[in-house]
């Protein structure tokens, strides 16, 4: 497995292997999984080279953690990377109350409460530390600032005053100064608010989820630029646009987490055929391409149990003919700015 080395703007140095492993599916995310397919899932990611792991305390309510802790416990801890974060704790509630029912499965009874606070972050970290049972995180997030995931720009702008004004970003940026995390950042939904974000504090890494692929490239304008020149890396998740860049543009392929509207299923259609005339799955050529952008360090696509991390692997090994991006931009399907992977081909 490829591993990048990247140098935080911190001064931190990182060790990104070029696929990750996002944990959501760990936590039951739209279907119950066992603990042995859960562990045999990380063991085959392991097993593939794969060191870097993400994780949140809203992943199952705490249960993609609980999971990690078992699967790590015998790992040396400078053998991988770990990221999880911060905006939420978890309190117990009773069953009719817990958050993310229809959502998540054979959870514990939790509920949310969104806290970007200074003793928010601080009891977040402490409680995932506890749940992951390691003694550091790598890498600390501050989770879902965004208008996705509150509902609203108002919303969201709220939530990102608050982590600034109530002492959060505070917080984080002490944790990393007493070397109890190596980077902060923030994992979120769209590319505006990572923007935001930078205007205002000083982070070394954003996880953006959908938001610079095969079918999305307008980071190119203003965000991408930035993090290239302060030296902020980018991880990608959702590189398939939450399944339509895997599916294809069959009927009822989800985009954005909902039914792909008909000029998202028009659009995709139109780049899978040219990815067809050349050989290529459309699933191949949306893993690779943002890996092209000199900011982007890792991509990390979901995986529920062995055989789908194997596919991630032999996804991303295909060897792409440049050929491709140059009649991807040829039809404006993507942009004529947008890096293009190198291959041999």
């Amino acid at each position: 497995m490829k591993e990048t080395l990247f140098r935080a703007p911190s001064g931190a140095v990182l060790g990104f292997t070029e696929l990750g492993f996002g944990t959501a599916p760990l936590g039951n995310l739209y279907r119950a999984m066992s603990d042995e397919t859960a562990d045999a899932t990380l063991r085959a990611a392991w097993d593939a080279g794969i060191r870097y792991f993400d994780t949140a305390p809203l992943y199952g309510l705490g249960l993609a953690e609980t999971r990690l802790n078992r699967f790590l416990r015998d790992k040396p801890r400078d053998a991988y990377l770990l990221s999880t974060k911060i905006g939420r704790l978890l309190r117990v509630a009773m069953p009719d109350q817990r958050t993310g029912i229809g959502k998540f499965f054979d959870v514990p009874n939790r509920r949310e409460v969104y806290a970007y606070s200074h003793d928010g972050v601080m009891r977040s970290m402490e409680a995932s530390l506890e749940r992951l049972g390691v003694d550091r995180i790598d890498i600390l997030l501050a989770h879902d600032l965004d208008i996705f995931t509150h509902g609203s720009k108002a919303a969201a702008d709220a939530r990102v005053a608050e982590f600034f004004d109530a002492g959060g970003y505070r917080a984080m940026a002490r944790l990393r100064d007493e070397g109890v995390v190596k980077a902060i950042g923030a994992g979120v939904n769209e590319w505006q608010v990572c923007q935001t974000l930078a205007g205002q504090g000083d982070f070394d890494l954003f996880l953006l989820a959908g938001r610079y692929t095969l079918l999305e490239q307008e980071s190119l304008e203003s965000f991408l630029p930035l993090c290239a020149r302060r030296g902020i890396g980018i991880v990608i998740g959702g590189a398939y646009n939450s399944g339509i860049l895997a599916s294809g543009p069959k009927p009822g392929a989800f985009y954005n987490y909902e039914p792909a509207p008909p000029a998202i299923l028009e659009r995709v259609a139109a780049i899978q055929a040219v990815c067809a005339r050349h050989g290529v799955a459309l699933a191949q050529a949306a893993l690779r391409f943002p890996l092209a952008h000199p900011a982007v360090v890792c991509v990390i696509p979901g995986a529920a149990k062995p055989d789908e991390v194997a596919l991630n692997i032999a996804t991303l090994g295909v060897d792409i003919p440049a050929a491709l991006w140059t009649d991807l931009k040829g039809a404006g399907l993507i942009r004529a700015d947008a890096p293009e992977p190198k291959g041999t081909m």
